[in-house]
């Protein structure tokens, strides 16, 4: 009756099993009469009892057809649940799914015992013998009636069992029911990237980092094809979707990869020209120190000394790793040849500031040395703005906000003392107004974000 235990084949009379006999008394009556040689005709024709005997004999016989009914209710309904119970364990190995199939084996264990029980009945108690005595067929109805109902109570348990698994056995179609699609995608997505690397190549580009990426997942398809049956539903998910992503990757790549080598193209032109003009530029950094060194004392221009020789050596540098990358270019390495015109970007950058530095320390000391009173005009404007600030809708200001700017004008004060003598330091006061209204912005901000949060202050 089920899976795990067979049922054994209990002889009846005549030489048949007990599941002939039991199918052969749930057909219609004229059936079985033609199914049973010698039921009407003949010598062998049985004797049949009047009154008590024969209502006796009748109600043993519904009893039994009653207890194969419910036998046969119940082993449908087992059948039917370990298919649930199958479609669980395939997917879901969490303690509650494995308690399910323990509850479940233990309700076989329950079945098995009523359903022997039942066998064991009709095997006892052949109802069609023609001497069969009132009080056998009494006890073979009492007997058969216990079996039917063990069967049905048996059954009872089974079908709650059963809707108690709903929601394990919903999560369990759901995963199954992705599992045909998810699989078909992954395959999809490998074509799709096989057939982009195909068009790559026939454009010329080698592409053989991501030939090599999209063979990786040639044993991963190969396990996707084994399905589920070998490696479980959740497994088979789990690397669908991983399939999926990497082909998809792989694709993507493969069909950027014509810009991608345009691109790099275009970098090395770019660069190349740039690390051109910068050696130019370069090369008027000694004039600009020149004036510095005349005009302005040293504190003035000292950080500025290595410019020239750092300017040259960055580009130098530029210059070697753009071969390398033109190098890598020719050879279709693509992430090195990104790597190297990365660093050759970040080289020229550097220099640039460099070499716009001396420029610009000449032209702000040029200004400041002229009319140091525009600085100075400027930084304490900037007081002035987050004073008033400070003091709107206040009789004092806050000592969060007064200290750093009392602390400013007296900085200020100090930078602007600075420039009496005979060789001011005109970049230290430039350094110091440019921190003066650093500090008056970073009050400000602070005053308007206690405003903006609903500060009364």
């Amino acid at each position: 009756m089920t899976a795990t235990h067979a049922r054994p084949q209990v002889q009846a009379s005549g030489g048949r099993t007990v599941r002939d006999v039991l199918a052969l008394m749930l057909l219609p009556v004229p059936l079985v009469a033609a199914a049973l040689p010698g039921a009407f005709a003949g010598g062998g024709t049985r004797r049949w009892f009047g009154g008590r005997g024969e209502s006796q004999r009748a109600d043993a016989q519904a009893a039994k057809d009653a207890a194969a009914a419910a036998f046969y209710e119940l082993d449908t309904a087992q059948r039917d649940l370990k298919i649930s119970i199958e479609t669980i364990t395939a997917v879901d190995s969490s303690p509650r799914a494995r308690k399910a199939v323990d509850d479940f084996a233990a309700l076989g264990r329950r079945i098995d015992e009523a359903s022997h029980t039942y066998i064991t009945a009709v095997d006892e108690h052949d109802l069609d013998r023609d001497d069969l005595d009132q009080s056998v067929a009494a006890a073979a109805k009492t007997q058969l009636t216990r079996a039917k109902d063990d069967l049905v109570r048996v059954k009872g348990d089974l079908d709650r069992f059963a809707q108690g698994l709903g929601p394990l056995l919903g999560s369990a179609e759901t995963q199954l029911a992705r599992l045909a699609p998810a699989v078909e995608r992954a395959r999809q997505a490998l074509l799709g990237a096989s057939n982009a690397l195909d068009a790559v190549r026939a454009s010329g580009l080698r592409a053989d980092d991501l030939a090599a990426r999209l063979a990786a997942l040639a044993p991963e398809l190969t396990k996707l094809n084994q399905g589920a049956g070998q490696h479980g539903v959740a497994e088979t998910l789990q690397r669908a979707d991983q399939v999926l992503r990497d082909a998809e990757a792989v694709r993507a790549e493969a069909e950027r990869l014509p810009e991608r080598a345009a691109e790099i193209d275009r970098r090395l032109v770019s660069l190349r020209t740039r690390a051109q003009a910068l050696t130019t530029r370069a090369g008027q950094v000694e004039p600009v120190l020149s004036e510095l060194r005349r005009r302005f004392s040293a504190a003035c221009w000292q950080d500025l000394q290595p410019v020239p020789e750092q300017a040259a050596t960055n580009v130098r540098q530029a210059e070697e790793k753009l071969a390398e990358a033109a190098q890598a270019r020719s050879e279709q390495r693509w992430a090195d040849a990104t790597s190297r015109l990365s660093t050759v970007r970040a080289l020229l950058n550097a220099t640039d500031d460099a070499v716009s530095a001396a420029g610009d320390r000449l032209q702000r000391l040029n200004a400041v040395s002229k009319d140091p009173q525009a600085e100075i005009e400027r930084t304490r404007f900037a007081i002035r703005d987050a004073q008033r600030l400070a003091m709107a809708g206040r009789h004092t200001p806050d000592p969060r906000h007064a200290r750093p700017l009392d602390d400013a004008v007296a900085r200020l004060e100090r930078a602007i003392a600075g420039l009496e003598g005979r060789h001011p330091d005109y970049w230290h006061f430039l350094t110091e107004t440019e921190a003066v209204r650093q500090t008056a912005t970073r009050v400000v901000s602070a005053i308007r974000d206690e405003l903006g949060g609903g500060s009364t202050a």
